[in-house]
């Protein structure tokens, strides 16, 4: 008798007629999709009679809304799937019938890439049961930060006494605001996280209404907070943070990661002064080398011109948006900034770079070579980076080693000071406000969030 307990269990999630662009000849003809627990099919109709392809649920890594132009008139309700398997990279575009349509096989196939996730990083006790963790493990404090999808608190861990910082995301929100994505790929990019100036990940986990990150709690305050208090740098104090801030993006780009959301807002101090970017909700994975992808993601003022106008870019935004924010550093404000963003956009992709005479000779041309416009003529490989003339005293052994003194120390007494957080969040309850989507939507995709969970070793 056969053993069915051992058997996949697979089932039709959605269906139904879709319009795909072709990946040579670049037509787009009617296929009949079909949305399984562990892959996605098409066909010529809905017979099933003719399968055209095929690829499995765990070489899916993202499906988003985008535009797409036809030849003469732009083509709407347009999503785009992409896989990563050992044989092809891929990106198959498909046009639905209407924004509902969209909507719907985006959450299909969002399910799908989640039932691909396996919880494989809980942690093991000695007999083997696997020991789970929830928010009642941790004792609230205060509350240090709060966003669009949730807040941030700091916590003490009952067991260990250990102050972290806990990012608490609604799933509702999430879901709501096509964010699945997102959040997931934070998650799976704060896992592999070694670094002295990124933020490290202890533990993930979730319950009906949210998902938890437990961070190190980084009480030296943000380095918008010290920028826009003291105005400017002095060269000196922004080459060491520029420095450190290279050096994690570096690491972040050897592992085929692109962050893409440099700002001050998310690079922290640490109690000893030291760098800590943060906050990797916007990154992405699969970039080696000179991998591109096309994604417009960012906070405006730092964007490259590359993402502005919609072409496909590499790592090297990044580099760009370094060079965004060494620039306001030294002069107190970015480069280029206008309330209006499409006169924003223009100064970024077309107007002057004007660096002030009192920046030094080196700083100007650092400057320079990194608001190129044009990325192949942008300085983007980090060892031209780190040996060029503005850097020609530092030891970067040291300084990734934390051996160099930093030129600032925060005024934080302990590991859990509040004194450099906003007042106003302090003042604040942690206790959880309920709010309703928009429209008053409920959204129950508990299943989207499967291996999130994490417990560091």
């Amino acid at each position: 008798m056969e053993n069915t307990a051992t058997q996949p269990k697979t089932k039709v999630t959605k269906e139904g007629y879709i319009v795909k662009k072709g990946a040579k000849v670049k037509n787009w003809k009617k296929r009949y999709l079909v949305i399984e627990t562990d892959k996605l099919s098409y066909y010529d109709d809905e017979t099933k009679q003719k399968k055209r392809g095929e690829f499995m649920h765990k070489w899916i890594k993202n499906v988003q809304a985008m535009e797409e132009y036809g030849k003469n008139k732009k083509k709407p309700f347009i999503f785009a799937i992409e896989t990563h398997s050992e044989k092809t990279d891929r990106t198959y575009i498909i046009q639905a019938t209407d924004e509902s349509s969209r909507r719907s096989w985006i959450t299909a196939v969002q399910s799908l890439i989640y039932e691909a996730f396996v919880d494989s990083v809980n942690e093991v006790q000695g007999d083997g049961v696997i020991k789970k963790l929830c928010v009642e493990d941790f004792i609230q404090l205060k509350l240090i930060g709060r966003g669009g999808f949730g807040r941030v608190l700091l916590v003490k861990k009952k067991d260990n006494g250990q102050t972290y910082a806990m990012k608490i995301l609604k799933k509702q929100f999430i879901v709501a605001q096509n964010q699945v994505n997102h959040t997931t790929t934070e998650r799976n990019v704060m896992v592999k996280l070694e670094h002295p100036f990124l933020t490290k990940l202890h533990y993930a986990f979730q319950d009906e209404k949210n998902l938890y990150f437990v961070m190190d709690f980084i009480n030296g305050g943000e380095l918008f907070h010290h920028l826009r208090r003291e105005k400017k740098f002095s060269e000196e104090r922004t080459r060491f943070y520029a420095a450190e801030i290279i050096s994690a993006i570096t690491y972040l780009h050897e592992r085929g990661i692109v962050y893409r959301d440099l700002k001050p807002e998310n690079v922290l101090l640490g109690r000893d002064g030291h760098v800590v970017v943060t906050d990797f909700g916007l990154a992405k994975e699969g970039l080696d080398g000179e991998k591109r992808t096309e994604t417009r993601a960012g906070t405006p003022e730092y964007l490259a011109p590359e993402v502005i106008k919609g072409e496909k870019y590499t790592k090297s935004v990044d580099w760009w948006a370094v060079g965004i924010l060494v620039y306001e550093m030294i002069t107190g404000a970015p480069p280029f900034y206008d309330g209006d963003i499409q006169k924003l956009f223009h100064k970024i992709t077309a107007g002057d770079v004007v660096i002030p005479e009192s920046v030094s000779d080196d700083a100007s041309d650092f400057l320079l070579k990194l608001l190129t416009r044009d990325p192949s003529k942008r300085l983007s490989d980090p060892q031209k980076i780190k040996s060029h003339p503005w850097f020609k005293t530092l030891d970067w052994t040291k300084l990734d080693n934390k051996e160099i003194t930093p030129p600032f120390i925060p005024k934080v007494s302990s590991d859990d000071d509040v004194n450099e957080i906003d007042p106003e969040f302090l003042k604040q309850s942690v206790q959880d406000e309920d709010q309703d989507l928009p429209g008053g939507r409920k959204v129950t995709l508990n299943d989207l969030f499967v291996g999130f969970t994490f417990i560091e070793q």
